[in-house]
């Protein structure tokens, strides 16, 4: 005989093999009535990670359709950015809900480290059967949500608020999700401006203990920088799963982009390989800023080298071998395009490096998520403009743990 939580839990992984993302709310309102959880609310994180967009098809407990959400200044939203439980009487967030002992409670909607949104409910109890129930719940969501966003255009429709240039079309579809992590590296990146990004671009992918790791800046912030890139996003995936090296797969996207531009395009670029067994990094640099090593709270090494390489697209081959550094444990390597370091305020101050790195630092300090430092991140820079980037601005973290523990469960 199946409890409560198993009915719940097996309905909505047995409903979800032919459900669609419109599916989604009225199957987790029936499912999850089962553990009396009433009035589900499920929001997904939009393209900009500022605010928390409605599933369609929901109302609140007077009927009025949801609105969104920012995520700065709402009790879902701390649920987003602190990765944690939030329990609230409902009056005190303005809604009428009867019953003496009722409680809304929101929880993070998780795929491994990636943050897909957030799944509130009202319940008439909380006890620690009830949120271990409502974390499940929101594991399950999550899943779904994350099998049925690719082939549906409501999501994509649904997590953008203004119109996509080309260029960023294609790149968004082109480039990883910004989190993974696993017992040896927490991982994370992000891209701005989200809705006209050119010629930035990252990508990372495993083999056994071996983590691949790219970034790229294309000249330019037009279509033909937003094809560089994805020639060297794509290069550089046909090469690696062929077996190439490092250097090798670094002049094949070289060759690429001097082959269809007829040398008159380039993308700087770093290739690197990290074996998350043994703290070892490998890399060749394109060109590109230097990959730097935060240790501790401060910066302990900047990863130069002697001769700089050209960048790929001109066919000037290369001039030295691979590049070697030991990480030790903890340490959180960053790499960044120019829009990072080099974003002016409309009366011409840079971020600049050093505020780049304090930044960092003070939010790993804080003990603030890799993810949502970068989110901070990106949007401190955003502020810092006014708003308006004038270069695409990418940056990519990498923690290396050595086998320590990466909590997922909140």
């Amino acid at each position: 005989m199946l409890n409560d939580g198993e009915r719940m839990l097996g309905g909505l992984l047995r409903s979800s093999h032919t459900a669609t993302l419109e599916d989604v709310v009225p199957l987790v309102a029936e499912h999850a009535a089962f553990v009396g959880f009433s009035n589900t609310q499920i929001y997904v994180v939009d393209l900009r990670d500022q605010h928390l967009v409605p599933l369609p098809g929901q109302a609140d407990v007077e009927g009025e359709p949801l609105t969104r959400l920012r995520i700065d200044s709402t009790i879902a939203g701390r649920a987003y950015r602190d990765v944690e439980i939030v329990k609230v009487r409902p009056e005190e967030a303005g809604e009428r809900v009867s019953g003496p002992d009722a409680v809304r409670l929101w929880v993070p909607l998780l795929d491994g480290t990636e943050r897909v949104g957030v799944l509130g409910a009202i319940t008439q109890r909380v006890d620690e059967t009830v949120e271990w129930r409502m974390k499940q719940l929101g594991t399950v969501i999550s899943l779904m949500v994350v099998s049925k966003r690719h082939s549906s255009d409501t999501y994509q429709k649904l997590v953008r608020s203004e119109p996509m240039t080309l260029s960023a079309e294609v790149l968004w579809n082109l480039m990883p999700n910004g989190s993974f992590a696993n017992d040896k590296v927490v991982l994370s990146g992000a891209v701005e401006p989200a809705y006209q990004v050119g010629g930035d671009a990252f990508d990372y992918g495993i083999t056994g203990d071996m983590l691949h790791l790219s970034i790229f800046d294309a000249m330019g912030h037009d279509l033909s920088a937003g094809l560089t890139a994805s020639i060297a996003v794509g290069a550089c995936r046909n090469n690696r799963l062929q077996g190439a090296d490092l250097l090798k797969t670094s002049e094949a996207i070289d060759e690429a982009i001097a082959e269809q531009f007829a040398q008159t395009r380039f993308a700087t670029g770093i290739l690197a390989n990290l074996d998350m067994s043994t703290g070892e990094l490998t890399w060749v640099n394109r060109g590109h800023h230097p990959p730097l090593v935060i240790r501790q709270g401060r910066l302990a090494a900047t990863l130069e080298s002697e001769l700089p390489q050209p960048p790929m697209g001109f066919r000037m081959g290369l001039e030295t071998g691979l590049l070697h550094y030991r990480l030790e444990r903890g340490d959180r390597l960053l790499f960044y395009t120019d829009g990072i370091i080099e974003a002016k305020s409309p009366d011409g101050e840079q971020f600049g490096l050093d505020r780049f790195l304090d930044f960092i630092v003070r939010r790993e300090a804080d003990g603030v998520s890799a993810p949502e430092t970068l989110r901070r991140l990106i949007h401190s820079i955003m502020k810092h403009q006014h708003g308006r980037l004038q270069d695409d601005a990418t940056v990519l973290t990498v923690e290396w743990r050595a086998g320590g523990h990466v909590d997922l469960t909140m």
